[in-house]
């Protein structure tokens, strides 16, 4: 076995196929979700009918406690988390700026920005050398995601600095933190925007005229966790057709 990887958000899209694509390639997966029981059970079921070992769990990873006891019984069922992938976030119906409201907007830090800062810190108190840690960015932090999604273009802004600076606290631990930062991928997450349509109507609009797949942005992650990427820490991946 590889070693335990912990995937937030794991039920459903990039998170999802991440925790099937770990599971193929050796690891024990802890499949965290918040709130869809089942289809965290069907990414299990379908780990575990393939050979694998899987384990769900449910916990709100932009709560401290929770967190704790997350990687707790991750810990006491599968073994010691070795690598993290921090992909739970949420965003909610575009909108401009000027018409969030402040609830809105401290609920979309909490979900994408201390969601990582917990499991980060939680992480960091645990792993060992050789572990490593990925965290979901996303391109909007660069493009700002005016008119839409400028909150969660900041929340994910603030990811790729807690990438970066924590890179720098745990290299010489052997530990690499490092970030993935996916464009218009083909994941629910859209109809939570109010626009389940929005890759189709900007994915022909990019350099490589599609939009992408939740195992394209997979791939990558397990990349970054494997030693294949032992040297690379601090960086932040963009998986996003050349956007």
């Amino acid at each position: 076995m590889k070693g335990v990887a912990l995937v937030t958000g794991g039920s459903r899209g990039i998170g999802a196929a991440t925790a099937k694509l770990l599971a193929r390639q050796g690891y024990a997966v802890g499949v965290n979700y918040r709130l869809r029981a089942e289809s965290a059970a069907r990414v299990v079921g379908e780990i575990e009918q393939s050979g694998g070992r899987a384990l769900a769990v449910q916990a709100d990873v932009s709560i401290e406690t929770e967190v704790v006891r997350l990687f707790d019984e991750i810990e006491q069922r599968l073994g010691p988390v070795t690598h993290l992938v921090n992909n739970a976030g949420a965003l909610f119906t575009q909108s401009r700026l000027v018409d969030m409201d402040l609830e809105r907007f401290n609920r979309v830090m909490l979900a994408n920005t201390t969601s990582c800062f917990l499991c980060c810190r939680e992480a960091a108190r645990r792993m060992q050398p050789g572990g490593a840690i990925v965290n979901l960015s996303s391109i909007a932090a660069q493009l700002g995601a005016p008119f839409e999604y400028v909150d969660y273009a900041a929340a994910k802004g603030a990811v790729n600095s807690l990438t970066k600076g924590l890179a720098k606290e745990l290299a010489a631990e052997g530990i690499r933190v490092n970030a993935v930062s996916p464009g218009l991928i083909y994941t629910d997450i859209h109809a939570d925007g109010g626009e389940p349509g929005r890759v189709d109507r900007l994915g022909p609009t990019l350099p490589m005229q599609r939009g992408g797949t939740a195992e394209e942005v997979a791939n990558a992650i397990a990349w970054l966790l494997s030693d294949q990427a032992s040297y690379v820490t601090g960086a932040i991946l963009e998986v996003a057709g050349g956007r």
